[in-house]
């Protein structure tokens, strides 16, 4: 059976956001160097963003970097930064064709000039584009982010921007990175982990998560429609009880 055809094109997440997690282990599987397993975990990028522009989501957001990777070995480090670089250079042609705009979270000032001149180069021509936000999280660590947000709020407070009694979830949310996405509505883990791992902490609370054993590199299409399905059987209650929803 044709999975694509079980889904309800009427009941899609709006915002996708996906923990791309396993590419060291499928590299060692194969018997190579980690950077392959990052190298190969690229394509599946490229087919997981075609297919998500197809289906009619709306908002995709790719867990790419974070603020902790920069502890791994340089030398992969500087791989993971070289195929960033060559990835964003070779895919604009695929993102215009497809009309998605690309966007970027994280302390992006921490990237490389060469990686942060060729995001924001490719982030202002996509900018008009509309069938599908694409976000790239770079450099991104989700308890840093409340920190920045709180830091910036608490000063806005001492110099009388904003009354410490307006502040609810809207002001937190124009504070955070995200600003301009909604929630996070299915958030899909790959490589068999189960775990959030400092990623869109404040975006997440009330996302249904969805936790696979295929590694990145493996994941596919029909991946992809499993997990919306596994998405569109769920009954989402935000707090409130079955019968309230109905």
């Amino acid at each position: 059976m044709n999975l694509v055809e079980s889904i309800d094109h009427t009941n899609l997440p709006k915002h996708l956001a996906i923990i791309m997690d396993g590419n060291g282990r499928w590299a060692k599987q194969q018997g190579f160097l980690r950077a392959f397993g990052h190298e190969n975990g690229t394509k599946s990028v490229k087919e997981i963003i075609k297919t998500t522009a197809k289906l009619g989501i709306e908002y995709l957001t790719l867990y790419a970097f974070s603020t902790e990777n920069w502890n791994r070995p340089k030398l992969e480090v500087q791989a993971l930064m070289k195929i960033l670089i060559n990835s964003l250079k070779k895919e604009l042609t695929t993102l215009q064709e497809n009309n998605i705009r690309l966007n970027a979270i994280g302390n992006l000032e921490k990237l490389p000039k060469t990686a942060q001149k060729e995001l924001l180069d490719v982030m202002e021509k996509t900018k008009n584009n509309t069938r599908l936000t694409l976000t790239l999280a770079l450099s991104y660590g989700s308890r840093e982010e409340l920190v920045n947000a709180v830091k910036i709020i608490s000063d806005k407070v001492k110099n009388n921007i904003i009354s410490i009694d307006t502040i609810d979830d809207s002001i937190i949310n124009e504070h955070l990175y995200t600003q301009n996405l909604p929630d996070v509505d299915l958030l899909i883990r790959t490589s068999g982990e189960h775990r959030i791992s400092n990623f869109l902490l404040w975006q997440i609370a009330y996302a249904e998560l969805y936790f696979t054993n295929v590694l990145w590199p493996d994941f596919k299409d029909q991946d992809l429609y499993e997990a919306i399905i596994s998405y569109q059987k769920r009954e989402r209650r935000f707090g409130k009880t079955s019968e309230q929803i109905k």
